[in-house]
This record gives C-alpha cells, sequence and structure tokens, in this order.
C-alpha cells in the first residue's frame, strides 16, 4: 500500500543520534519497532500493572497486554489512513515503556519523592529509556531510534511546550520539563513546541481506545460492576441493546464479549471517519504540515468525546477508586515510600551493575536519579519481593 504525503516516509527520515548503516531488508521504523520489542524494558512490562497489580489475577491486562492492544489499534488505523503502519506500531509499543511498578500509582509515589530533585513523568523515562538506560548495544547507549520514532514517544499526547501545549505532559514553563527530557532535547532538538507526526498521533488515540474498552472488561471481570450498570452509560448501553435484539437470550459471557466488542468498533470507526474528514479538508501535503497544526489532526469526534468522558467517569468512580483497589493503592505506595529513601540513603544496596552510575554521582540530586532510574525499572513482583527481603511484609 502506498503512504499518503502527509505519512512519515522511511527514506526521508530525519535519521538517528547516532548514525548507522541501512538495513538491506527492514525500514528504520521496521528497526525502530523491532529493538523496542527487543528491549529489556518491553520485557519488563509483562509484570507492571495497568489498573490491577500484577499478582492478583492471570486475566486483567497488564501494561504488556495492553501495550499490544494498543499497537494491534495503531496498525489498523494507521493503515486505513495511509500512514506508516510501521512508526504508528513502533511508538505504540514504546508508550509506556516508562511506567514504573504499580502503574499510575507507582508514578505518582514516585513523583512525590522526586519534587527534590526534578520530579517524576512516565513518558519522560520512556524517552530516558530508550536514549540511556538499555546498555546493550557496542557503539551507543540507548537504542538509537530514529528522530521520528523518538518525537513520536516525546509528543503523541500533544506538544509538550509552547503555546499548543497540551495534553498530561505539557508544561507551561518550559524550565519546569522533566529533566529526563529536557537532557536529552538538548542533545537533538524534537521540536517539543509541535504536535507529533500523525502515527504518533494515531497511537495516542489507540490508547485511549485500548484502555476504555479492555477497562470495562477487567471491571467487569473483577465484579466491581455489571452489565446492567453498564446500560445506563452512552455508547455501552446501545450496544448491549443491539446484542440483546440480534442474539436473544445469548450466553452472558457471549453477550458481554459482543457488546463489548462493538463498543470498541465504535470508537476505532469513529476516528477513522473524523481524520479522514479531516484529513480532506486540510489536504496536508507533508508530515510537517501535520506537525505544523493548531491541533490534533488524529481525534475522536466532539459528540463520542463527551460520551467517552462518561464512561471514563463512571470508571474513575466504580473501578479506579474502588474501595478494594484504594487499599492495593495505599499498600504499594507504602513500598515505594519505604524503597526509595532506603536506597538513597544506601545505594551499596543497588545490585553491583548500577555501582559505576552511583560512583558518578556528584551529589544527592544525580543520585536520586540513579536510584530512580533503579525503583522505576523494576517490576510489580520484584518491588515486591524486595520490599520483603529489605524491609519486610505490609
Amino acid at each position: 500500500m502506498s503512504l499518503a504525503p502527509y505519512a512519515c516516509h522511511p527514506d526521508k527520515s530525519r535519521g538517528r543520534l547516532y548514525p548507522e548503516t541501512m538495513s538491506t531488508f527492514r525500514s528504520p521504523f521496521q528497526r525502530d519497532r523491532d529493538r523496542i520489542i527487543h528491549s529489556s524494558a518491553f520485557r519488563r512490562l509483562k509484570h507492571k500493572t495497568q489498573v490491577f497489580v500484577e499478582h492478583e489475577g492471570d486475566y486483567y491486562r497488564t501494561r504488556l497486554t495492553h501495550t499490544i492492544e494498543v499497537a494491534q489499534v495503531a496498525r489498523t488505523i494507521a493503515g486505513t489512513l495511509g500512514l506508516n503502519v510501521e512508526l504508528a506500531e513502533a511508538v505504540a509499543l514504546a508508550h509506556d515503556l516508562g511506567h514504573p511498578p504499580f502503574g499510575h500509582t507507582g508514578e505518582d509515589a514516585l513523583a512525590e519523592l522526586m519534587k527534590p530533585y526534578g520530579g517524576f513523568d512516565h513518558n519522560a523515562q520512556a524517552i530516558r529509556i530508550v536514549t540511556s538506560l538499555e546498555r546493550h548495544y557496542a557503539d551507543f547507549d540507548g537504542l538509537n531510534l530514529t528522530w521520528e520514532t523518538l518525537e513520536g514517544m516525546a509528543k503523541h499526547n500533544g506538544p509538550v511546550i509552547g503555546p499548543h501545549a497540551s495534553g498530561s505532559h505539557s508544561v507551561t514553563d518550559p524550565s519546569q520539563m522533566p529533566y529526563a527530557l529536557a537532557e536529552f532535547n538538548a542533545r537533538l532538538d524534537l521540536e517539543l513546541e509541535t504536535h507529533a507526526s500523525a502515527e504518533a498521533q494515531v497511537a495516542a488515540v489507540a490508547d485511549d481506545v485500548a484502555y476504555n474498552h479492555h477497562d470495562l472488561h477487567d471491571g467487569l471481570r473483577a465484579g466491581l460492576f455489571t452489565e446492567a450498570d453498564l446500560m445506563d452509560l452512552p455508547v455501552t448501553g446501545p450496544a448491549f441493546v443491539v446484542v440483546d435484539r440480534l442474539y436473544p437470550g445469548l450466553d452472558p459471557m457471549r453477550r458481554r464479549h459482543e457488546a463489548l466488542r462493538r463498543v470498541f468498533g465504535v470508537m476505532v470507526e469513529d476516528v477513522i471517519a473524523v481524520a479522514q474528514n479531516r484529513l480532506q479538508a486540510s489536504q496536508p501535503k507533508s508530515p510537517q504540515e501535520i506537525r505544523d497544526m493548531d491541533g490534533p489532526i488524529i481525534r475522536f469526534s466532539k459528540p463520542l468525546f463527551q460520551n467517552l468522558k462518561a464512561i471514563k467517569s463512571f470508571l474513575f468512580t466504580r473501578m479506579y477508586r474502588a474501595p478494594t483497589v484504594i487499599v492495593e493503592r495505599k499498600r504499594v505506595t507504602a513500598m515505594i515510600n519505604d524503597l526509595f529513601p532506603l536506597f538513597l540513603k544506601e545505594p551499596g544496596l543497588l545490585p553491583a551493575e548500577w555501582s559505576s552510575d552511583v560512583a558518578r554521582a556528584r551529589s544527592e540530586t544525580e543520585l536520586a536519579r540513579v536510584v530512580l532510574d533503579y525503583v522505576a525499572g523494576m517490576t510489580d513482583r520484584f518491588a515486591i519481593q524486595e520490599h520483603q527481603r529489605l524491609i519486610g511484609g505490609l
């Protein structure tokens, strides 16, 4: 399939920080995707929280299964719109590499602990991982990804700085930018004041599609709410009505799946239709024209966006802040609050392979950032094991 003029063409890539010989059988973006899949950080996602802590059940999504679902959605949307599927997939696969143990709960705890030392942001940490912390190659630290993939990772939720700054990772004052992102951007300008490529925007919307869909599945499976509760919500309610009309008396689990796959379809079809209309109206001639727009070209329609806000509000109350989830949040927050200060006080407790990083630290801030890299890289189960070994159970 030929690429649209506004797609990122691999032969026009801005290249890598460290020049490399081109592969004879893979495009630059395919190479990025493959390096991400083979990275240590990607493997660790299988034991990191999505909503439920990893040990709570084999059925629930983890960061890895979530990431795979995001990549599938991104490929579908990108291919339909004539975008570069490999780039969209690479950004999707890398978008959560920076998540610490225990998901957003762990991120909140580390952000608070790191306030005196420059803060913590999982998106910036993902950049740090792929540009520094993955240390497998002879010629460079990190994965040496293309500019386009790095840009997509940094800006898939919108510009980080500048007049169009938007999204959860943006800052109004450039001096408040997460240090992990600021340090790398000083080496390679990712043009943080502009939007990302259409492929990266697809990855961002695919993230929303995936978690809106699978969090409903997981919440039902956990018994935090019922199908009857979903009948009162937009999008989900009409989906169950359609299934009941087409398949009266259907087995409950099949009924659930049939309804939620229709919810999934509504979201994907909406994104594609909106993007096609906006692309037809604006007629962008290059990826740069996409980046220079006032807003994202890939997004939900306004009516569906409002309906999804109602679903997210429901999930926040009934799932993300459910009493059982809150109890677990408090428990794992206490673990992070124990481990981080302990390693900061006694850095000799870090594994031997971290000793050179510790030795290079010339201030408490630099040491805290080394400790952060170590703790943020932990899986749920390893953090629990280390807490039990070093401190004792909670």
